[in-house]
């Protein structure tokens, strides 16, 4: 049995929608009132979006739920369809813990209780009925001023035993105020040890090649094989490697056709640079990792050859995925899984 590495999910977009509707009736029934039934509401949570920006609104739906309390019950969940629907040995989490703490709080109230969204999700992903490698990914994001990005990273490099990364969040398009700061904040996590990612080259909007030096994978990325390929050279000389996430250029409006992504492969392949492939936002897809990879093949975009050098890729370039070797107790239990538990995955 192939087991997976998902490297790019974020925890907001992570809920399948009967999941997060099941969750509303019984706790609040108020966000859902607008919809006539469940079909209604999938259709409106999974529906493409005609830009990046309005498709990251629906994020702000699962965050004001997603609590010190309540993200125990969705993370559970998540787990359990990862490791029963999609084979994953490894998942790597991010989201901005800021943005799960009460917003009635002062910054530095919040600033302080984001140690604790840490350690809750931290906790909360150690399964020893899904035996899945976790680590969480610390998003700063580009509507948070920089004390609070500061903070971000002072958290995940305090917080090691839970945290193997930091990104940036909230769209690919950084002013040009801006642009100093997330090379500040880049290179101050650089100094810290800490690993990097980072949305950008997604959109045509983010092609900012400033920060690209301070990158370990990139965010997407799509961009740079499409519309600056004499990039990909520097890219493979960093070892770096692209997190693409196929159906979402086809929700955001980014690609009209998945099939635009042969090219981003081919390029890629052509010039050394590692792809991972991944699912970004699996509930607002309502899509699972596994029929990424067989929608590549299914529209010629990757051969198996291929197909096999982005599963290896995504093992190498994992931050946390321990000696860079599939443990025999992971496959083991990914090969026994209990129906049992299959069957629980829609309570």
């Amino acid at each position: 049995m192939t087991l997976y590495a998902e490297l790019h999910r974020h925890l907001g977009g992570s809920v399948v929608p009967r999941i997060l509707w099941r969750y509303f009736e019984r706790h609040s029934p108020e966000l859902i009132s607008g919809f006539a039934d469940y079909s209604a509401f999938e259709d409106f949570y999974t529906r493409p979006r005609n830009t990046l920006d309005e498709y990251l609104q629906l994020h702000t739906l699962v965050e004001s739920v997603q609590t010190v309390e309540t993200l125990p019950y969705f993370i559970y969940r998540l787990l359990r369809g990862a490791y029963i629907f999609e084979n994953l040995a490894y998942l790597e989490l991010r989201y901005t813990p800021y943005l799960r703490t009460p917003d009635h709080l002062s910054q530095s109230q919040r600033i302080d209780m984001m140690a604790e969204i840490v350690e809750v999700v931290g906790k909360a992903s150690k399964l020893p009925e899904y035996p899945i490698v976790t680590s969480q990914i610390l998003c700063m994001h580009s509507r948070l001023p920089f004390e609070v990005n500061k903070a971000i990273v002072d958290l995940a490099a305090q917080s090691r035993q839970y945290v193997c990364a930091i990104d940036v969040a909230g769209g690919d398009s950084y002013s040009a105020e801006r642009i100093n700061e997330w090379i500040r904040l880049y290179d101050y996590a650089r100094s810290l040890g800490l690993n990097t990612t980072g949305h950008l080259y997604e959109t045509t909007a983010g092609c900012d090649p400033q920060l690209l030096p301070y990158l370990m994978r990139i965010g997407h990325g799509i961009q740079i094989p499409l519309l600056y390929p004499e990039l990909l050279k520097d890219l493979a000389l960093r070892n770096q490697c692209l997190e693409v996430c196929p159906t979402t250029y086809i929700k955001t409006g980014t690609l009209q056709d998945i099939r635009q992504l042969k090219l981003v492969f081919e390029r890629c392949f052509d010039a050394g640079v590692d792809i991972a492939i991944c699912t970004d936002n699996a509930g607002l897809h309502n899509v699972r990792l596994p029929f990424e990879y067989e929608n590549l093949l299914t529209y010629d975009i990757i051969n198996f050859e291929q197909l096999q050098a982005c599963q290896d890729a995504a093992f190498r370039h994992a931050f946390a995925w321990p000696h860079r070797q599939r443990p025999a107790s992971l496959l083991n239990g990914l090969l026994n899984p209990q129906p049992t538990k299959a069957l629980a995955m829609m309570e």
